[in-house]
């Protein structure tokens, strides 16, 4: 199923594809997507007034991170009520744009005020771009907007939308499509679009009936080497799942991403995994887990949650942005703005701090620094250290629910008003 190109990107996406690839920012969480930013020379600071490069404005609000290959830098956008579902390229050096891309799509299909259609992040490879609309399909264009293909995969349904973003490994393009009574992960051939394989996802609802439907993932698989083997890692409502990523098939699952006193099962997060330990995080208040991460030989499809699993919270804040681990500890920003300090081996909580305002981004790791961004535009740096320690405070005073996107020293803030570019400014 997979040509040799696989073998070859996984390796650089693994073992230092932000090495060599570092003034890209080419997926959602980055080029190792996790979150880290292998540069240094980020601005700490910003203003409207310091350290902007330019800013242009945006039709209108949306979710979604900016992704940067070169000198472009691709932004999905909802306008008309969603009707017209966008991919923008912007030069990278200006702001100016290059091209527009638009589906349109005028069959009803639900969300919620928050959450603006195209929420998802596009993906790049160099060559192409793949860019996920929901329910108006997937599409696939060159880097100069050229149409490669376009997938109708039907109606995606949720009362509070769609949000998991594409990503490309090899010949394949893998998408978390749902949540809602319809859910599955697809791999799709990136040549054409063609299904490779896809696992419906039973038990999905579309959430207009009160908790007892509030089930759901919105969260991005991952791809990690583990046991000499790649494996496609993803949060679904109860449980982690692994899949082989060439054949779709169950390699293990880990059970617990649900509440113990309620019948909701939500996840917004995306898993976090190392060679030692894979997280998975809940959202609304649900539970959050810890399990080894299993490098030995293990029966296909099996229940590894009483071997595996090392600890189970059940109950958190509201958590939306994806947190990231580093060293012995995992560092998380709630929906709240509150950070935490955990150690991933005994799930023990080191501490707990108010460091912003309400928050849906996720966290990125830039050196020994981790930025976060509040809702209300105001960006917080503290050390990823497990001693409680802020650096700094930015604020660009307009809503923003995306992510930061950094490459080569650049800082890119997706707002719901612009879209700004961060960079050290020369004093003058």
């Amino acid at each position: 199923m997979f040509a040799k190109s696989w073998w070859g990107l996984l390796g650089l996406l693994l073992c230092g594809w932000g090495d060599l690839r570092a003034e890209n920012w080419p997926a959602w969480r980055g080029p190792l997507a996790n979150g880290e930013c292998r540069e240094t020379a980020v601005p700490l600071e910003w203003s409207p007034e310091k350290n902007v490069q330019w800013k242009v404005p945006l039709p209108e609000p949306g979710n979604s991170t900016p992704i940067i290959w070169g000198e472009r830098i691709f932004v999905t956008q909802a306008t008309d009520k969603g009707t017209k579902r966008s991919l923008i390229c912007f030069h990278r050096s200006d702001g100016r744009q290059l091209w527009q891309k638009t589906i349109e799509y005028t069959p009803a299909e639900p969300t919620h005020a928050t959450n603006p259609f195209c929420a998802a992040s596009p993906v790049t490879d160099g060559e192409r771009v793949v860019v996920s609309y929901g329910s108006a399909g997937i599409a696939c264009y060159d880097l100069d907007g050229n149409l490669q293909w376009h997938r109708d995969l039907g109606p995606s349904h949720h009362i509070w939308g769609t949000a998991a973003s594409p990503v490309i490994a090899g010949d394949l393009v893998f998408l978390n499509f749902g949540p809602g009574e319809r859910t599955a992960l697809y791999a799709l051939r990136l040549k054409d679009g063609a299904d490779a394989w896809k696992v419906e996802e039973s038990g999905g609802k579309l959430g207009d009936k009160g908790a007892s439907e509030w089930i759901g993932s919105w969260s991005t698989p991952i791809i990690r080497q583990i046991g000499g083997q790649p494996q496609l890692i993803l949060s679904w409502p109860g449980a982690i799942k692994a899949y082989d990523p060439s054949t779709g098939r169950h390699l293990w699952s880990c059970q617990g991403l649900f509440k113990d006193d309620s019948q909701d099962k939500l996840v917004y997060t995306n898993p976090l995994a190392t060679d030692q330990v894979i997280v998975a995080m809940c959202g609304f208040t649900g539970a959050w887990m810890g399990m080894r991460t299993p490098t030995e030989t293990i029966p296909t499809g099996a229940d590894l949650t009483e071997s595996h699993r090392l600890w189970r919270h059940p109950r958190a804040p509201q958590r939306i942005g994806s947190g990231v681990i580093v060293g012995e500890h995992i560092y998380m920003v709630n929906e709240p703005g509150t950070a935490q300090c955990i150690e991933w081996k005994t799930g023990k909580i080191l501490w707990t701090e108010r460091v912003t305002g309400n928050t849906w981004a996720s966290l990125v790791k830039v050196g020994d620094r981790l930025y976060t961004t509040s809702l209300e535009g105001e960006t917080v740096v503290f050390s990823a250290q497990p001693k409680f320690e802020v650096l700094a405070r930015s604020t660009i005073p307009e809503r923003t629910l995306a992510s930061l996107a950094i490459s080569e020293g650049e800082v890119l803030i997706r707002t719901y008003q612009h879209l700004w570019s961060i960079r050290e400014q020369p004093a003058p």
